[in-house]
């Protein structure tokens, strides 16, 4: 649990347990909220595999062996895969609640449907305590491996635990009113249980959705084109360049960053270790040197090169 591949495995292995108990559970008891909650977690361990797969492939991308065998095809890189996982995993769940909370409502002005309290009560303690467990251990990992992949997957899970705490509410006051005054009721517990669930999850994975979108389309973060024109302007009046170009990007993990300077044809000769050393400080200004930066320094003194 102290990787993103072996975070993710575990959480791959639960999910499909719980979708297969969301599924028997459902068509035993007759709810169309349980067997949605099921079909929602066997959506959301198939997207958690994919990501598990371009989790793999970024790592390895890194490494000298992989780049030999891989870099005929993807020599920038694996990064753009992320934000399109993130993206259809986001588009994938919204459109499975929308569609489920048209067929609660379908439901609801059909008079609802007879349910087994007692089945759906026991599925909804057990998914309950899974989901609140499984959304603590991965909340926590992720302190420490700081990945998208496990913060959407630990957000999916307290979202998960939230919503089968209130199936166990409503079950459990379906169960209490059977013979009552108010049984009447009982058929829309379930339709009524499943909207209100979709209606929670349907905005929920809008922030992902609308963050993959940004990496897509290559839309400059501010905070990072910031930062690296406060460190451009020093380089630039520190070593007497005309001017500079900063081209700013991120995608998924990847930070992508080109500096171009404008040097003045008047500027002395240097040799090629002397720019390697401008280049060395511009990355140390820069920071957080590592697999995930993408840097790219140049000097000329023909400003079209830049633009």
């Amino acid at each position: 649990m102290k990787t993103e591949q072996g975070m993710l495995r575990i959480s791959i292995a639960v999910t499909v347990l719980v979708a297969a108990l969301g599924i028997l559970f459902g068509i035993l008891s007759g709810s169309s909220a349980i067997i949605f909650d099921g079909v929602y977690a066997m959506t959301d361990a198939a997207m958690t595999i994919v990501a598990l797969l371009v989790s793999g492939l970024i790592a390895s991308s890194v490494t000298l062996g992989a780049k030999g065998r891989l870099a005929k095809h993807f020599t920038m890189g694996f990064w753009h895969l992320e934000p399109m996982v993130l993206g259809l995993n986001g588009a994938l769940l919204t459109g499975a609640a929308i569609y489920a909370l048209i067929d609660a409502v379908v439901s609801i002005m059909h008079g609802g449907r007879p349910l087994e309290f007692g089945q759906a009560i026991i599925y909804a303690v057990i998914t309950t305590a899974v989901t609140v467990a499984m959304a603590i251990i991965t909340g926590r990992a992720n302190r420490t491996i700081q990945s998208d992949f496990v913060e959407l997957d630990a957000k999916a899970w307290v979202m998960s635990a939230g919503l089968n705490f209130s199936l166990l509410i409503a079950f459990g006051v379906g169960y209490f009113i059977q013979g009552s005054g108010h049984d009447w009721l009982s058929p829309y517990i379930d339709p009524i249980a499943l909207a209100i669930v979709c209606l929670i999850i349907i905005p929920i994975p809008a922030g992902t959705m609308r963050q993959a979108l940004a990496d897509i389309l290559l839309v400059t973060p501010p905070d990072l084109k910031h930062h690296v024109d406060e460190v451009a302007k020093e380089v630039s009046k520190r070593h007497g360049f005309l001017s500079y170009r900063a081209y700013v990007a991120r995608v998924g993990r990847g930070r992508q960053i080109e500096l171009y300077f404008i040097v003045s044809e008047d500027t002395p000769a240097k040799k090629l270790q002397q720019w390697d050393q401008i280049r060395d400080e511009v990355g140390a200004a820069i920071g957080d040197e590592g697999p995930d930066r993408w840097l790219t320094i140049a000097f000329t003194t023909d400003p079209g090169w830049a633009d």
